[in-house]
């Protein structure tokens, strides 16, 4: 019996669990997911210090000429004293000098060999970057779960981190099976094809961030599926394309079966690719998704990106939807909940006119899909629709409904 689409996302995020631990240098450490909650141990500034290149004054000197008889860098370890009727020069990130109480920019000041002529107005603490304002030490940086983006990076690194402990990445193992398919290095004769799924997955699960090992090419055969099977079951994840409809070559249930492989569901409730199969041996997941090309890579998007998500130990592990309007009418065949490729351009959706399950060009042209529940035969010009991007992650710590309708 076919399991909804929920449905399967609901196996899915019983039976993945998250990998073990690794620690990492900083510079490394971009791409995974942090396994540990990092608290700031410096302020940020560690200390009060200029934030424009001008002078270090009093207030009560507005609208008055006052010496300036020294210059403080960023970096110099000065012991000056600010006293009324002086200005010290300073420097962007110098420490500002005891007794400051503003920072008044170049450009505002006229000066007269050792003399400057300040402006009226001054303000306490104006242009002066205060002391744990940006950061504060015992505040939380990062939280366990988060990955780990360019700009944590920076944040990490103001504070010293050398060495962080994240989650191992997903361990995913790809193969296909036909004797009609041939890899891209290979020729082809007239009868054969090349095969496209295998390195569509090894792209897409490298972008989600996973180490990828790409098995081969099975024909069809219970022998050489089971080779390949067993050159991948060291793997967090397996996932394969073809051989999983009814076929008289369709061997792919079969071989998985003799390895002891436990079946959450074999069919889902969505078009196209009612055939994916979802099912674990031992510690490994088994993703196995049609042969068709677009089949294929739409159910990799919903079903492979959910368990890779899940086994990654991110927080936000929850695909979630952008709402958006659809730029034109669009016509669809109604009866199972439908996955529609198309283009988002940051106003509207545009579905893909033309396409089926055995094309590759629509996912060329495309960056999103919606989808559509069984009930619709015409989405409007302008009705809302939520689309799923296929070129970017947006992902959420809650789970939210995909449905479009």
């Amino acid at each position: 019996m076919a399991v909804t689409i929920e449905e399967a996302l609901r196996y899915i995020y019983q039976n993945a669990a998250t990998k073990s631990l690794k620690i990492l240098p900083l510079e490394q450490a971009l791409g995974y997911v942090i396994a540990e909650e990092i608290i700031a141990t410096h302020n940020l500034p560690p200390f009060d210090n200029s934030a424009m290149d001008g002078y270090a004054v009093k207030v009560e000197d507005a609208d008055k000429e006052v010496r300036v008889e020294h210059t403080i860098f960023a970096g110099d370890n000065s012991n000056e004293e600010l006293k009324n009727g002086f200005a010290i020069k300073i420097m962007t990130g110098a420490r500002i000098p005891k007794g400051c109480e503003c920072i008044v920019p170049i450009e505002d000041v006229t000066t007269r060999h050792e003399w400057a002529k300040l402006p009226p107005n001054l303000k306490v603490s104006r242009h002066i970057r205060l002391r744990g304002e940006d950061i504060k030490s015992g505040s939380t940086l990062l939280k366990r779960g988060q990955k780990i983006y360019a700009h944590h990076i920076t944040l990490l690194a103001s504070q010293g981190v050398s060495h962080i402990k994240v989650y191992k990445k997903p361990k995913v193992a790809i193969f296909a099976s036909g004797n009609e398919l041939k890899m891209h290095f290979e020729s082809v004769e007239p009868h054969q094809l090349y095969n496209t799924n295998s390195p569509t997955f090894f792209a897409r699960a490298q972008e989600l961030g996973c180490d990828v090992d790409f098995i081969g090419t099975a024909g069809d055969s219970l022998e050489e599926i089971h080779e390949h099977i067993k050159s991948a079951l060291e793997s967090d994840l397996i996932i394969t394309s073809g051989g999983v409809s009814v076929g008289d070559a369709d061997f792919t249930k079969e071989a998985f079966g003799a390895f002891g492989c436990d079946v959450f569901f074999d069919h889902v409730e969505i078009k196209p690719g009612k055939p994916t199969t979802f099912g674990r041996i031992k510690d490994t997941l088994v993703l196995n998704l049609p042969g068709n090309p677009l089949a294929a890579a739409l159910n990799f998007e919903l079903f492979a990106q959910s368990i890779i998500l899940a086994l990654s130990g991110d927080e936000a592990k929850y695909i979630a939807p952008i709402e958006t309007k659809m730029a034109n009418d669009f016509i669809i065949k109604g009866g199972r909940r439908t996955l529609i490729p198309g283009f988002f351009d940051g106003t509207s959706f545009t579905p893909y006119e033309k396409f089926s399950p055995g094309m590759i060009s629509p996912l060329a042209v495309s960056n999103s899909y919606i989808i559509v529940d069984e009930s619709c035969e015409l989405l409007k010009k302008g009705s809302g629709v939520k689309i799923i991007p296929t070129r970017f992650s947006f992902n959420s710590k809650e789970q939210k409904s995909l449905s479009c309708i």
